[in-house]
């Protein structure tokens, strides 16, 4: 048991040995009625203590009063902690286990009201019958349920214990689990570490990446399952200033959902995977990652011509300067005009009226700049592969 548990308190009360003895007897009665009550009274536990659990809970709560005479029997300057730690340590026990059980703790803090009421009113009739003194029943009475409470807090300490190390071993199991998703892990590893984490994998996740000091805002609206990676993200400048949130399910219908509570929100949302290969969305979503200012929505769906034109910088600037150098001779005013003028051309597939619609230009200004490209650009205007490294060059402006 940790430091949590309470150590006992309750001070004895120096009845006779014989009193004792004869409140002994009454015992596997009390036990009996005491839990007939509790699975009547209780409903967490109807229908649940019965058989060979029904006979053990019986021990233990003969166990239990039968530490709680033995304290009685002592003097009221005794050590309390003898007769009581086995009990308490018990109810300590008790409380872990129900929540290892998955139950919160209102029905056994049920349970033990419950007992304390006929465990009371069982003894005190043997109390009073052996015919001992107002103040002794009283005095009787107040250590039976100083005596429960003891134990109703041990429990609920053990309660608590076992639920925060369940919970900070689930955590760190599910941050290996991040980790080995953003990795891209064998589909056998991400399979045995979502069993130990206790994370029930869905069909697909989908990486989002959003500042770490908005990611609770985010994480509270979306899918309990939702994963999340702090500290310093791999492959990301500035990776400690953003997490990964790694949504399930958001494909389809979902994605939209998805969109909508981030609305309004800075986020960069990676394309949705099978939750194996959820490393291939993240990898995107970092690429796009500076694709809008810090404060704007991406969804990398909507910009995956942007993301391969800035797969390699280098190389389309290579190219663009090689497409455009027959303006390297133009003054750099008119040199950017035509290149604008020649980008609307291509996008346009060369209707002027579109063209000029597209610059807030005169067609007739369209027809000039056009005559220009011509005179620069010569017969390579209608080579294909000409057009094609021009359309490619001049997708979109120069960072």
């Amino acid at each position: 048991m940790t430091d949590s548990a309470p150590a006992g308190r309750t001070t004895g009360l120096a009845l006779d040995p014989e009193v004792v003895a004869t409140l002994g007897a009454h015992l596997p009665r009390v036990a009996e009625r005491t839990v007939e009550a509790i699975t009547a009274e209780v409903p967490g536990y109807a229908g649940a203590l019965t058989g060979e659990m029904r006979a053990n809970i019986e021990l233990a709560v003969q166990m239990a009063l039968g530490a709680f005479l033995r304290l009685a029997e002592q003097a009221q300057d005794a050590d309390p902690s003898t007769p009581l730690q086995p009990a308490i340590e018990g109810a300590y026990g008790l409380g872990r286990g129900e929540a290892r059980s998955g139950r919160a703790m209102d029905a056994l803090l049920g349970a033990y009201r419950v007992g304390a009421r006929v465990s009371w009113r069982e003894l005190s009739g043997a109390v009073v019958a052996l015919g001992l003194p107002a103040a002794t029943v009283a005095r009787f009475a107040e250590l039976v349920f100083a005596y429960i409470d003891q134990l109703s807090a041990a429990s609920v300490a053990g309660h608590t214990d076992e639920l925060a190390t369940t919970g900070r071993v689930r955590q760190r199991y599910r941050e290996r689990l991040c980790q080995e998703l953003l990795s891209a892990a064998s589909a056998d590893v991400l399979a045995a570490s979502a069993e130990r984490a206790d994370w029930p994998p869905p069909t697909t996740l989908t990486a989002v990446l959003v500042p770490t000091v908005r990611v609770r805002s985010v994480v509270a609206l979306l899918d309990p399952r939702t994963l999340v990676v702090t500290g310093d993200l791999v492959g990301l400048e500035g990776g400690e200033s953003r997490s990964a949130v790694l949504v399930p399910d958001a494909d389809g219908l979902g994605r939209a959902q998805l969109l909508r509570v981030l609305h309004g929100r800075p986020a960069v949302v990676g394309p949705t995977r099978p939750w194996t290969a959820v490393a291939s969305s993240y990898r995107r979503a970092v690429r796009a990652a500076d694709l809008a200012p810090d404060d704007a929505l991406v969804d990398t769906d909507e910009r995956l011509a942007d993301l391969v034109l800035a797969a390699d910088p280098e190389a389309l600037a290579d190219l663009r300067a090689r497409a455009l150098a027959p303006l390297a001779g133009v003054k750099a005013g008119t040199a950017e005009r035509l290149a604008e003028t020649l980008r609307s051309w291509l996008l346009h597939q060369g209707r002027r009226e579109e063209v000029a619609a597209d610059l807030v230009v005169h067609p007739q200004t369209v027809r000039y700049r056009m005559s220009q490209l011509r005179e620069l650009y010569g017969e390579r205007l209608t080579d294909p592969a000409t057009v094609l490294e021009l359309t490619v060059a001049l997708a979109v402006p120069p960072r």
